[in-house]
C-alpha cells in the first residue's frame, strides 16, 4: 500500500474515531500541548513581539518535528503509517466535541434554562455569557460551530493532506497557540502577535474550503455564496469572515453584531443581514448537521486531492 493511500485510509479512520469516540475526558494530547506551551510562555514571556515569535517557533516547531520523527519511524510499515495517521487525525480534529457542546447549550435553551446555557457557553467560545440573552447565546453557538468547523476539522485535514502527520500536528499547534496567546489582551498584545498572524496564514486555505463546502452542503447554496461575497470582507477576521458568512447564508440566518470578549465590547458587522432572519434555538442543530456534512466532504476532497497530486508527481 502506498504512502498516499495509507494517509487517506488513516485520515478516514481518525475522523471515524472522532465521530464514534469524541475527545477523552482526561489526557487529551492537545491539552498536554497546551500545558507545555504554557510552561514555555512562563519562561520566555516578555512584552515584545520577538520573544512571542520565539515562543511560537519553539512550540509549533516542536509539534512539527515530533510529527516528522514519528512519520519517519513508521514509514517502512504501511500498517504503522496508517495507525499513526489515524491517531494523529483523531487527536487534532474536534468535530464531535464541538457538536456535543453546541447541542448541550441548545438543550438548555430549549428547556428554558438560560443560566445553564450561559454556564456551558465558555466550553465553545470565549464570549462573556452573562451579557447574552437566549437569542444571543443561540447566535454565539451557531457562530462558534461555523468557525470551529474550519479550525477544528477542515483546516487540520487540509494541512494533513499537504504535509501528512507533521501538517496535522503543526496546524493544531498553531491554532492552539492562537487560542492561548493570540487574543488582544494587555499581556498578549505584542507577545501573541506572531501566533495570531501565523494562525491567519495557516487557517486561510481551510477557511475557504469550509466556506465552499458549506455552500455546497447547505440548504441554500446561492444564499451562502451571496453572503460570502457581500459580507465576508467586513468581518475583522480574514478566516472567520468567509466561514461565518457562508454558514449564515446557507442557513438563512443573520450572524454578527454586538458581542463581548473579556469585558471588551465589539460591534461587528451583520452577516447576511439583508436576507437572513434572527437565529433561533432550532438553528443550533441545523448548524451542527451542516458542520458534520462539511467535515465529511472535507475528508473526501482533501484525501482525493492528495492522491491526485501525489499520483501525478510520480
Amino acid at each position: 500500500m502506498g504512502a498516499d493511500r495509507c494517509y487517506a485510509y488513516g485520515a478516514a479512520a481518525g475522523l471515524l474515531g472522532d465521530l464514534l469516540l469524541g475527545d477523552p475526558r482526561r489526557g487529551h494530547p492537545v491539552a498536554a500541548f497546551g500545558r507545555a506551551a504554557g510552561a514555555v510562555e512562563r519562561v520566555l514571556w516578555r512584552d515584545h513581539r520577538g520573544w512571542g515569535a520565539l515562543h511560537t517557533g519553539v512550540c509549533a516547531g516542536a509539534a512539527v518535528a515530533l510529527g516528522a520523527l514519528a512519520e519517519r519511524a513508521s514509514r517502512r510499515s504501511p500498517a504503522a503509517t496508517l495507525a499513526l495517521t489515524a491517531a494523529a487525525t483523531w487527536a487534532v480534529v474536534g468535530g464531535t466535541s464541538l457538536a456535543r457542546e453546541a447541542r448541550a447549550v441548545g438543550r438548555a435553551l430549549e428547556s428554558g434554562d438560560v443560566p445553564v446555557a450561559r454556564a456551558r457557553l465558555p466550553h465553545l467560545c470565549g464570549r462573556d455569557p452573562q451579557a447574552l440573552d437566549a437569542d444571543g447565546i443561540a447566535r454565539a453557538v451557531v457562530e462558534s460551530v461555523a468557525e470551529n468547523t474550519s479550525d477544528a476539522v477542515v483546516g487540520a485535514l487540509v494541512w494533513g493532506a499537504v504535509a501528512g502527520v507533521p501538517g496535522l500536528l503543526g496546524f493544531r499547534a498553531v491554532n492552539t497557540l492562537d487560542a492561548m496567546v493570540g487574543h488582544r489582551s494587555p499581556r498578549h498584545l505584542r507577545y501573541g502577535w506572531a501566533s495570531a498572524r501565523l494562525d491567519d496564514v495557516a487557517g486561510w486555505p481551510g477557511a475557504r474550503l469550509t466556506a465552499v463546502l458549506a455552500a455546497a452542503a447547505g440548504p441554500d447554496p446561492r444564499g451562502a455564496l451571496r453572503a460570502w461575497k457581500a459580507d465576508a470582507h467586513r468581518h475583522p477576521s480574514p478566516n472567520a469572515g468567509p466561514v461565518e458568512a457562508s454558514f449564515a447564508g446557507a442557513l438563512g440566518v443573520r450572524l454578527g453584531g454586538t458581542l463581548s470578549y473579556g469585558g471588551r465590547v465589539e460591534h461587528r458587522p451583520v452577516l447576511n443581514g439583508a436576507a437572513g432572519r434572527a437565529v433561533r434555538v432550532t438553528d443550533i442543530d441545523r448548524a451542527v448537521r451542516l458542520s458534520r456534512r462539511v467535515g465529511l466532504l472535507a475528508l473526501g476532497v482533501t484525501a482525493a486531492a492528495r492522491l491526485l497530486v501525489k499520483g501525478r508527481g510520480k
